[in-house]
């Protein structure tokens, strides 16, 4: 079963973030995620939750969607993101 990892982003200090974007993305190309979705339009279609930025990646397991997050790319990229943004993110099992 595939695994994806959601995550939803506020981004406090735009100029900092593009630090954090720069090893994020060598984080996904070393794990060979497909990027689903990574910022672009949001429109709420039901509820009160309204999310700035989105990003959904797909992984070819769920365990390797788990794995993504300790990468030394992604650690990397989360240390550069510490007073950049607000991030909440999920991995999810899929089908």
């Amino acid at each position: 079963m595939s695994g994806y990892i959601i995550a939803v982003v506020q981004v406090t200090n735009p100029a900092q973030y593009e630090e954090y974007k720069k090893w994020s993305t060598a984080a996904i190309q070393t794990s060979g995620a497909e990027i689903c979705v990574r910022g672009g339009q949001v429109q709420v279609l039901e509820g009160d939750w309204h999310p700035e930025r989105m990003v959904i990646l797909k992984f070819p397991t769920f365990d390797a969607a788990k794995a993504f997050y300790e990468l030394p790319e992604y650690r990397k990229a989360r240390e550069t993101r510490e007073g950049a943004a607000i991030m909440k993110m999920v991995a999810v099992e899929g089908l």
